[in-house]
């Protein structure tokens, strides 16, 4: 394990200079050695001055080392559940590069949640006129949802699902909110809709009244 040596600088050190400085903190770390021993305290940690360095045993197998000493390491084995819809709200416009190969495919994706990376989306799934008036879906809202993002890329990849509307108007924004977190806001099916009373209006039993606590 790395052991870290807090060196104590002087006057001394300076007048000898920053060289005399680095072999006094080389020679030093030479001096560490770990004692299990001695209930897991560094041993032989000496300091400009020197100190006599215990007898103890040196380890260099982090395996006999006291825990205190062993820093905790994992890696991740697998996703066990997407907690993100990989959906996004945004904007569409075209990349800054017009000469390049990847502006005659792609079109760069800015979502409004600043926590979501900016995504390249297939020109396929714009617009048939979003090549030559870009401008005019500059306010419109559109969801994106993240399909890949390679390790050599800096943006991810992403398909268009559809789009929403004008952007700063109550139902494309709210319907953008609702997809971003993955709730499902379509209508009722027929068999919900019919466990609900089916003679209209209805009201409340005065027998059922009777064993509730009025709240209204």
């Amino acid at each position: 394990p790395d052991v870290i040596i807090e060196a104590q600088f002087d006057d001394n050190d300076a007048e000898h200079g920053q060289d005399h400085s680095q072999d006094t903190l080389t020679d030093d770390i030479k001096k560490v050695t770990l004692d299990t021993g001695g209930k897991g305290k560094a041993a032989g940690v000496t300091g400009v001055h020197g100190t006599k360095q215990d007898d103890g045993p040196k380890v260099n197998d982090p395996r006999l080392l006291p825990d205190e000493f062993l820093q905790r390491t994992a890696k991740v084995v697998y996703i066990l559940e997407k907690k993100h819809s990989r959906a996004a709200t945004g904007f569409i416009k075209l990349l800054a590069d017009r000469n390049s190969e990847l502006f005659k495919r792609c079109a760069m994706f800015s979502p409004v949640d600043h926590r979501v990376p900016r995504v390249y989306v297939p020109l396929a799934d714009c617009p048939p006129d979003f090549m030559t008036k870009p401008e005019a879906y500059s306010q419109m809202l559109f969801i994106c949802r993240i399909v890949d993002w390679k390790e050599d890329s800096n943006f991810a990849s992403g398909q268009l699902c559809k789009s929403l509307g004008q952007a700063g108007e109550i139902e494309p924004e709210s319907e953008g909110i609702l997809t971003e977190y993955g709730v499902d806001f379509s209508d009722f099916s027929p068999e919900v809709l019919e466990c609900l009373p089916q003679n209209l209006p209805w009201v409340v039993s005065p027998g059922e009244l009777a064993k509730r606590r009025d709240l209204r």
